[in-house]
């Protein structure tokens, strides 16, 4: 079952989507669940990871939203730091309303970088155990390699540039220089290692594996290799085989 419901506060409106089995109010383990640029709430691998991991587990729920600029939100310029308070308040909402015993962080690619720059700049880990497909560690990497010259010009004059799907989002030069500022790999989360998994395709083409073996080698951090996996892992075969590696990994102990 699914239910959509937002989170006012401090000036912001987060659109969210709520996914869980038959309780609404018995929900003991909560996943926040995040997406990579360029997607919205209702994206369909995470929906099928909510679909299997609520029917598996008793008191699971899934919560997804829409990052600044995404989705349904209502900003038109992507700003980093708004995309970290949007995660607080989630964090938040999913602690102190929803009153979850354990909290949990599924994200993939730009998820993945924002998470990580979280739990780096809050210097705490909200989440007893997070896992991470194709995750997009050096962020700016990733978008510079599709930035044109062109593109480069419009951005020194102070203008922005229009990416993503469904719906265009403004980049700005500002936001492509806190991503080359901030990039996660420099940062240590070796403190956090036993609760995080690295799920990463060997074809990936957005954000290569060689950066997660590095990350994970440096972080003594587990990271499983899907031979042959591109980055929205678009072969449903290793699809069902990383969302079924992150359920054994977020199975509740007996």
């Amino acid at each position: 079952m699914e239910k959509n419901f937002d989170i006012n506060e401090q000036g912001f409106s987060i659109r969210c989507k709520m996914y869980y089995n038959k309780d609404l109010h018995d929900l003991k383990y909560i996943v926040i669940a995040t997406y990579g640029f360029g997607g919205n709430k209702d994206n369909k691998a995470i929906e099928k990871f909510a679909d299997r991991i609520t029917t598996k587990y008793k008191g699971f729920g899934v919560v997804c939203f829409d990052w600044p600029c995404h989705g349904k939100d209502a900003r038109n310029k992507l700003i980093l730091s708004e995309c970290l308070n949007y995660m607080d308040l989630v964090v938040s909402h999913v602690k102190t309303d929803m009153k979850a015993e354990h909290i949990y962080n599924y994200s993939s690619s730009f998820g993945a970088y924002v998470t990580l720059r979280y739990i780096h700049e809050y210097g705490v880990n909200p989440f007893e155990k997070t896992a991470f497909r194709c995750p997009a560690i050096k962020m700016y990497d990733s978008m510079a390699a599709h930035i044109t010259d062109e593109d480069r010009a419009v951005l020194n004059k102070g203008k922005e540039i229009l990416r993503g799907f469904d719906r265009k989002i403004k980049i700005s030069k500002e936001f492509l220089d806190d991503l080359a500022e901030n990039e996660v790999s420099q940062y240590d989360f070796m403190d956090y290692a036993d609760d995080i998994i690295m799920i990463h395709g060997t074809k990936d083409e957005m954000a290569p594996i060689e950066v997660s073996r590095d990350f994970s080698e440096k972080n003594v951090i587990e990271l499983i290799e899907v031979e042959n996996a591109d980055h929205p892992f678009s072969n449903p075969k290793y699809m069902d085989f990383a969302i079924q590696k992150i359920q054994e990994f977020f199975a509740p102990e007996e």
